[in-house]
């Protein structure tokens, strides 16, 4: 993924309005993340615990997504798998992420949702640069590149649900 500004980041949203974009919590370190490493830029808002926010690219264009999920987490008995990346975590390291639907069906509050690393990772622990709170990743027989093909598709995919 290409590094973004703020600018970039915040028009970049397609479910809130341009002023819960203007006040939305950014990465306080977007200079210093692994862009190369990345096949979209997600992370958790510190001051309100249920919402996560996605940024990719889609058709060309950077698309922003808000996201929300449940503060209560599960016991730490339960294993999880992350529908985007494949990967299993420990109670509360995936989560379903809900987003408001674009346009008029998500001001009608339509919705669509998906069981995804709660820390939004997923480009990392796919890459084998973050470990997950289990201690690894199940051994695949997919080559790394068409790991990381099947994870963007499965974001794209999330994605056009959001359009639909």
């Amino acid at each position: 993924m290409r590094s973004l500004t703020e600018h970039d980041i915040r028009n970049s949203f397609v479910n809130c309005s341009k002023g819960e974009a203007k006040r939305l919590a950014l990465p306080r370190d977007l200079g210093e993340l692994p862009w190369d490493h990345l096949d979209f830029l997600g992370w958790r808002d510190p001051g309100a615990p249920d919402r996560s926010y996605l940024v990719t690219e889609r058709a060309g264009k950077l698309v922003g997504v808000t996201l929300r999920f449940p503060s209560a987490q599960r016991g730490f008995l339960h294993r999880s798998m992350c529908s985007l990346c494949l990967t299993t975590h420990p109670g509360g390291g995936v989560s379903l992420m809900t987003a408001r639907k674009a346009g008029p069906a998500g001001r009608e509050g339509n919705s669509v949702g998906l069981y995804m690393c709660t820390d939004l990772a997923c480009s990392l622990y796919v890459r084998g640069r973050k470990i997950p709170d289990s201690g690894a990743r199940f051994e695949e027989s997919l080559t790394l590149e068409e790991q990381i093909a099947r994870t963007t598709r499965n974001l794209s995919a999330f994605l056009e649900k959001l359009y639909t």
